[in-house]
């Protein structure tokens, strides 16, 4: 009998580094560990971005890439939140969409499967047309996918608002949550945000399956339960780790520069501070957090971004930057000299996390970051900011113990004493040797999963088969 020819895959990404990342490193293990080839399709409400463009431009020749016309959101009044603009994106991008799938039918190389990141699944209306099977990948914690396949059923029990709850929300084999650390597009029920966010969990239930970049020995407990019968939901698959541990590209200059000075510093005595990339300080948080650095009189390498009013002002838009560096408090550098490092706007945090001499992480929680750290086996302060960054920051103190808190007062602001207590207690504390001791069992952990024998790889091969086998059923029955 003729052998089938290599699957192909196609993935379309809704907007936001975030989630291009994860599905590239995705797209890679599909390329690299099964033969597979992959189109990555790209949707924006504006051009792509440089960041875009060098990580697609550094892509092996098996994944091609489609960045889609940008979607119009002219209609939408300024004051829409971030989860609205990156759904209707991908929702108003459908018809280009199509048209991509008639150009891979008139070519003969239609995909087996269409994969979806977690605001994708109006895509999955294109699958259904053209006999293509549909997945979701989830690219953060199996803790915050529970909360995803939960919520319709959450949504229909509540008569209040989260953060009104007076119990936590407890979901099987998930660290229990208080109202208030939900997700933010959960946060006002009557919000766009909202009504978005349960569209596209009422649909997780039409995928074939549901790729989490988890993996068994981090969330064991929920991996556990979200793999039990029972749950209206598709089989879900731990594939993870999956990050980019490799070279990445930067500014040279900048990037030799902060990776000669760790260098010259101790074993494990440098915390990199740094809030992803999207992730903003106000202006009074900034300067708190500046004093507390230097009062901690720790080792640090910062990477600053210009302060704003709202916590997630450049997951969308990295450009238009003031020059950040003029908002650090007067004699900060000179305070700091020697001992701190501070750097605008981007590093190369593969490579700074895998440094000997870095120990310890300042960090927003946002999951790419997380799974870094765990490969690495640098502990973690949590300091989330938005989107599922308080579960993640919960999930990581409360239950799998790699990161220390650092609490904010009433007025939502961590002071700088409390910068100097955690980074402190982090780099030399007991409570730090707690968290780096389990943060190495987690890399270890991390190494298992993704050996040729490991639960992470045996996952990812179980839905390999499918998509081989689904693929010889479209070519006997003439579809593809």
């Amino acid at each position: 009998m003729e052998e089938s020819k290599a699957p192909h895959i196609a993935i379309i990404q809704s907007p936001g580094m975030g989630h291009l990342i994860p599905l590239v490193e995705f797209a890679k293990r599909l390329v690299n560990c099964h033969g597979f080839t992959v189109t990555l399709v790209i949707s924006g409400e504006g051009p792509p971005s440089k960041a875009q463009r060098t990580i697609v431009e550094s892509l092996p020749s098996s994944i091609s890439s489609v960045f889609l016309p940008p979607a119009d959101l002219t209609d939408l009044p300024s004051s829409t939140r971030v989860e609205t603009r990156i759904s209707l994106t991908v929702s108003r991008s459908i018809p280009e969409l199509r048209r991509v799938f008639d150009t891979f039918e008139a070519e003969g190389r239609l995909p087996t499967g269409l994969v979806v990141d977690l605001f994708g699944t109006d895509a999955f209306d294109v699958a259904v047309e053209f006999h293509v099977s549909p997945y979701i990948f989830y690219p953060s914690a199996a803790n915050t996918l529970s909360f995803y396949l939960h919520l319709p059923k959450l949504d229909e029990t509540m008569s209040c608002e989260f953060k009104e709850l007076t119990e936590p929300v407890k979901l099987p084999g998930c660290v229990p949550l208080m109202g208030k650390d939900v997700l933010d597009p959960a946060q006002d029920r009557k919000d766009d945000a909202y009504k978005w966010l349960l569209h596209n969990t009422k649909r997780y239930k039409e995928a074939q399956g549901i790729l989490v970049n988890s993996f068994s020995e981090l969330e064991p407990n929920v991996l556990k339960a979200l793999q039990e019968p029972g749950l209206d939901k598709p089989s879900v698959y731990p594939v993870g780790p999956l990050v980019n541990i490799g070279k990445q590209e930067a500014n040279p200059i900048e990037e030799s520069d902060c990776l000669k000075w760790l260098d010259k510093q101790p074993l494990g005595s440098v915390l990199y501070v740094s809030f992803g990339s999207g992730g903003t300080l106000t202006r009074e948080q900034f300067n708190e957090l500046a004093h507390g650095l230097a009062e901690s009189e720790q080792r640090f390498l910062w990477v600053i971004r210009s302060p704003s009013g709202i916590a997630d002002a450049w997951y969308l838009d990295s450009h238009g930057q003031t020059e950040p560096l003029t908002f650090l408090p007067p004699m900060f550098l000179e305070r700091t000299k020697g001992r701190g490092f501070v750097i605008p706007l981007w590093a190369p945090q593969a490579q700074i996390l895998a440094h000997p001499s870095t120990g310890g992480f300042l960090t927003h929680c946002g999951w790419n970051s997380t799974l870094e750290s765990i490969v690495s086996g640098v502990p973690l302060i949590a300091w989330p900011l938005y989107a599922e960054q308080k579960m993640n920051a919960v999930l990581l103190t409360e239950d799998i113990h790699v990161a220390l808190r650092a609490r904010a007062g009433d007025d939502g602001i961590v002071r700088r004493e409390e910068v100097a207590r955690a980074v402190k207690g982090l780099i030399e504390g007991k409570e730090g040797k707690g968290v780096r001791n389990r943060m190495k069992e987690m890399k270890e952990g991390a190494c298992r999963v993704l050996k040729d024998d490991g639960s992470s790889r045996k996952a990812l091969s179980l839905v390999v088969s499918k998509l081989k086998a689904h693929q010889r059923e479209l070519e006997q029955n003439g579809k593809h």
